[in-house]
């Protein structure tokens, strides 16, 4: 499977690493789509890489899939031409499937394909088995670091200042919906949990800034007609404090389910 990966961020770079260190035996890289064209050549010489630096266009027509994981903001520019080429996007940017559903059409009509790995959660298998029955609720309280919320659209337009705070301050609580467009670079998460169990309008998010923390953390509890649980996880994060380690390796774990013999999980 030939994958090109738009934007090379920490997730980029831990996912073409993996990919150039042989860990997934039938995935190649086909080439990478990037601003920065100079820093982008520099960066697959040193992890000894010949895979060519291209126009996204260049990109789309040597892919079988495009990883997107560029900023939020170009999503949809790079997810449409390549769902109107019939091609396969993993995205990373999920909260962005809230504010775009016409993508999820346009894969559709075309014949693409749009696959959200699990990031940085737990359970999705859970969340979309218990989908299939009667979901009550899905709630989620998400604690991070200062520093992972400093800018977010959401602090800037509601004046909301965390910075030197020295307790826990929650900056936000209502819909996954409103939760991805306030923090598109923050709470991918609560968009891919909505589109995996009841929606964006009816699973509930709080985020919390907490100057006590170092880790990245999220707490999920559904109750449904097939079960009650709850999940939590503390998330290590990567370069980008926006962001875990886990994300890139979710992502290699989904391209890998995509090429092996043995599938495990939903």
């Amino acid at each position: 499977m030939r994958v090109g990966i738009a934007g090379l961020g920490a997730i980029g770079r831990s996912v073409a690493r993996k990919i150039v260190g042989g860990a997934l035996p039938k995935v190649e890289l086909a080439g990478v789509t990037v601003r920065d064209a100079a820093k982008a050549r520099a960066f697959l010489d040193e992890i000894g890489s010949d895979a060519p630096v291209l126009s996204l266009s260049e990109l789309i027509a040597k892919s079988d899939l495009i990883l997107e994981c560029a900023p939020a903001a170009v999503m949809v520019d790079i997810a449409t031409p390549v769902l109107l080429a019939g091609k396969m996007l993993m995205a990373l940017s999920a909260g962005q499937l809230l504010k775009h559903p016409e993508l999820v059409a346009l894969a559709k009509e075309k014949g693409g394909q749009i696959i959200v790995p699990t990031g940085a959660l737990i359970g999705f298998d859970a969340v979309s088995a218990a989908a299939e029955g009667e979901i009550q609720s899905v709630t989620m309280i998400t604690r991070k670091p200062v520093k992972g919320l400093m800018g977010a659209p959401y602090l800037v337009a509601n004046n909301i200042s965390i910075d030197g705070i020295t307790e826990p301050k929650r900056v936000f609580q209502g819909t996954a919906r409103a939760a991805a467009a306030g923090f598109p670079e923050n709470v991918n998460v609560a968009a891919a949990l909505s589109l995996a169990g009841i929606g964006p309008d009816r699973t509930t998010i709080e985020i919390w800034a907490d100057p006590n923390v170092t880790r990245n953390m999220h707490r999920v509890v559904v109750e449904a007609d097939s079960a009650r649980f709850e999940m939590s996880i503390e998330n290590v994060p990567s370069e980008n404090p926006k962001t875990g380690r886990i994300t890139a390796l979710s992502a290699v774990a989904a391209l890998r389910k995509m090429t092996a013999p043995l599938r495990v999980g939903t």
